[in-house]
C-alpha cells in the first residue's frame, strides 16, 4: 500500500490498523533543538480520542503517545521521531457480521477490490483510528511553528449552521462544550440534534472551520505546490471529508471583482480578506481560513440492503461503537493536518533563503 506519508521536508509516515496491536508514526525532517511539551501533545490527543462525551463513539482508548526516538531530555535531536499509540479496547467480534459483507459508502468494497484482502475489524487501515497518529504528528508540528496559531471549530451539523464569521466568534468557547462550537446556544442545539440522530440509529455530517493566524508572508510554492492546494490535499485526505473551500470559497461566485478584491492598506495589509490569506498560492500575512465538509458516518444502526463478496444481496445492520457525527472529534485532526502543511512550508521557506 502506497500513500502512507505526508509532507516533503517535515514528513509524517503513519502505520497500523484499528484493531491491530498499535498504531503509530515516524516524523522525519523535524529540526534539532525544538523543545517538546509532552503535556501539550497529550492535550491534543485527548481532544481527538474516543469516549470523551455522550455524542461520540464509546470506544475507550487512552491514546497515550509513547515516543521511541528523536527526543532527548525534552528536546528534538534532529533524527526521526518514532512513536506508537497502543490499541487497548478493540471489540473485533462486533465486526464478524461484515467479514464477507460490504457496508454501503464505506471503504470495504474498494479495499477488497484493490488489494484482494481487507481487515474487516473496524475497517483496518481505512478506519479513522489512523488519524490519532496524525494528531500526534500535528502536535509536534505546532510546537515547531510556535507563534503561528491554528484554531478549528465546528460551524455546522446537518442543517444547523453557525451564522457568524471566524472574526465574530469567541475561540475561548470552543472547548467549553462537547460539540466544539464557539457559540453556546448553537452548540446546545447541535448536541441535542446529534443525540437524537444517535437514537434513530443514524448519522449526520457537518462542517469544521479552521483559522490560521500570524502566518508570515511568503509561505507557498507555485505553481503546483500552492499553499491552499496543499491545505486542500491535507484536508481531503481525512476520513469522511467531501469538500474543501478557503477564503470566499463558493460564495465568491456571487460577487463582482469590484466587491471581491482585497484593497491594500499602506503597510501591505488589506481592508478585507476574501482571498483567505493566500494570493497566487502564497500567504500574504492575513489570517488563512477555510471550511472542511464531512459526510455522515457510513456505518449506521439501521437495516440496509448491500452485497457480499460473492455478489449476493443481503440485509445488514451496523453493530459496535461508532460516531453519530464525526465533526466534534475532527476538530483537532483538521488542526493537525494544517500544522503539518504549515511546518513543511515554513521549513522550505527557510531553506530557500540560505
Amino acid at each position: 500500500m502506497a500513500g502512507n506519508s505526508f509532507g516533503t521536508i517535515f514528513k509524517l509516515t503513519t502505520f497500523g490498523e484499528s484493531h491491530g496491536e498499535a498504531i503509530g508514526g515516524i516524523i522525519d525532517g523535524c529540526p534539532a533543538g525544538v523543545t517538546i511539551d509532552l503535556n501539550a501533545v497529550e492535550t491534543e490527543m485527548n481532544r481527538r480520542k474516543p469516549g470523551q462525551s455522550a455524542i461520540v463513539t464509546q470506544r475507550k482508548e487512552p491514546d497515550t503517545v509513547r515516543f521511541l526516538s528523536g527526543i532527548f531530555e525534552g528536546t528534538t535531536t534532529g533524527t526521526p521521531i518514532g512513536f506508537v499509540i497502543e490499541n487497548s479496547n478493540q471489540k473485533s467480534k462486533d465486526y464478524d457480521h461484515i467479514k464477507k459483507t460490504y457496508r454501503p459508502s464505506h471503504a470495504d468494497y474498494t479495499y477488497d477490490k484493490k488489494y484482494g484482502i481487507r481487515d474487516y475489524r473496524g475497517g483496518g487501515r481505512s478506519s479513522a483510528r489512523e488519524t490519532a497518529s496524525r494528531v500526534a504528528g500535528g502536535a509536534i508540528a505546532k510546537q515547531l511553528l510556535k507563534d503561528i496559531k491554528i484554531t478549528a471549530y465546528v460551524s455546522a451539523v446537518g442543517s444547523l449552521k453557525l451564522q457568524k464569521s471566524y472574526s465574530e466568534v469567541d475561540f475561548s468557547e470552543i472547548e467549553k462544550n462537547p460539540v466544539r462550537c464557539p457559540d453556546a446556544q448553537m452548540a446546545s442545539e447541535m448536541e441535542t440534534y446529534i443525540k437524537d440522530i444517535r437514537k434513530q440509529g443514524d448519522t449526520v455530517g457537518g462542517m469544521v472551520t479552521c483559522v490560521i493566524e500570524n502566518v508570515p508572508v511568503g509561505l507557498g510554492e507555485p505553481v503546483f505546490d500552492k499553499l491552499h492546494a496543499q491545505l486542500g490535499k491535507a484536508m481531503l485526505s481525512i476520513n469522511a471529508v467531501k469538500g474543501f473551500e478557503f477564503g470566499s470559497g463558493f460564495d465568491g461566485i456571487t460577487m463582482k471583482g469590484s466587491e471581491h478584491n482585497d484593497l491594500f492598506e499602506t503597510d501591505g495589509s488589506t481592508k478585507t480578506n476574501f482571498s483567505g490569506g493566500i494570493q497566487g498560492g502564497i500567504s500574504n500575512g492575513a489570517p488563512i481560513y477555510f471550511n472542511v465538509a464531512f459526510k455522515p458516518v457510513a456505518t449506521i444502526m439501521q437495516k440496509q440492503n448491500t452485497i457480499t463478496s460473492e455478489g449476493e444481496i443481503v440485509e445488514m445492520q451496523g453493530k459496535g461503537r461508532h460516531d453519530p457525527c464525526v465533526v466534534p472529534r475532527a476538530v483537532p485532526i483538521v488542526e493537525a493536518m494544517a500544522a503539518l502543511v504549515l511546518a513543511d512550508f515554513w521549513l522550505l521557506n527557510k531553506l530557500s533563503k540560505l
